[in-house]
């Protein structure tokens, strides 16, 4: 039988950046960890890590416990929430993961009105230019622009969204004019840093103005937003990010409208606790409320009673 507290530091060193890391966030010594992993390694019979002079990294072998490991800590979880009453309670922490400029310009505010109705729960949010991962326990649930396709997840389609080209006035007035697509060549972009976009779902630029130079590029798109209200160049911006300033005004409107989807994401195990549940319904709520901003027909956010 594999030791449950071995599997357990197992799984933080796969997620930390090193022993020392990996120690800290368990409350043990680093050298309580190597000589557990060691001991690990020996009860498996098989080597999980390479040692090198840059930390562990995991062999083939360890790649296939993490799966294991992963679903055996879900379930202890959810059996520690079950036995303890906890599921059933609004109360507690939630954590929700959300890409950057959905999670910073629509859902915090939404969500700091669901705090002031549930009193007894707290909401730590993420908003991030990057995946959030559920597997590692990162957060409770996800707005992701992806829809997982594999993993022990409830999923549902959030909403759709538009993106559209933008500009200042003072940007229109003062370069080429831009009467059709085949202009925009002759333009600045800002836009996303090829080799460190997180999903294919952001390449968009490349379908307009594929030879056009990016005079700014940045993963965040709260950057790329700030970076387009200086006037200097055009930008992709969702919508619900760019309606947020006077300063933008979209850009051949009829030609480049492009449609994107937010997927709300739990684990199975984490779908239906209390509090979860909770903020799950009433993000649909607020969302569904919300479509004609996202969609770019409506330049006003609406609130849940």
């Amino acid at each position: 039988m594999l030791d449950w507290d071995n599997l357990r530091i197992f799984l933080e060193l796969t997620r930390s950046q090193g022993l020392v890391d990996a120690a800290k966030k368990l409350g043990i010594d680093h050298s309580t960890v190597s000589r557990r992993i060691k001991r690990f390694e020996e009860q498996v019979g098989s080597q999980l890590f390479d040692r090198n002079n840059h930390g562990y990294k995991l062999t083939a072998d360890g790649y296939r416990l993490v799966e294991y490991a992963e679903r055996i800590e879900s379930t202890v979880y959810a059996a520690a929430e079950e036995l303890g009453g906890h599921n059933r309670m609004l109360s507690g922490q939630v954590r929700l993961g959300a890409t950057e400029g959905f999670g910073t310009f629509v859902l915090a505010p939404h969500i700091a009105h669901f705090c002031a109705q549930h009193p007894h729960i707290s909401v730590d949010m993420l908003p991030m230019p990057r995946f959030v991962n559920l597997s590692k326990h990162e957060a409770d649930i996800s707005v992701s622009i992806e829809r997982p396709l594999s993993g022990n997840y409830v999923v549902t389609k959030l909403s759709d969204y538009v993106l559209k080209l933008y500009a200042t006035r003072g940007y229109l007035e003062s370069h080429a004019p831009i009467s059709a697509v085949a202009d925009l060549e002759q333009h600045n972009f800002i836009g996303y840093i090829d080799d460190l976009v997180f999903s294919e779902e952001l390449r968009y630029k490349d379908n307009f103005a594929p030879e056009s130079f990016r005079a700014f590029r940045s993963t965040s798109v709260v950057a790329q937003y700030t970076a387009a209200r200086s006037g200097n160049a055009l930008a992709i911006l969702p919508c619900f990010l760019a309606q947020q300033s006077d300063d933008l005004v979209p850009v051949l409107e009829q030609e480049i409208a492009i449609t994107r989807s937010f997927w709300l994401v739990a684990a199975s195990e984490q779908r239906h606790v209390a509090r979860v549940s909770a903020l799950w319904s009433y993000l649909r709520e607020c969302v569904e409320m919300n479509r004609d901003f996202l969609m770019g027909n409506s330049r006003q956010m609406q609130w849940l009673k």
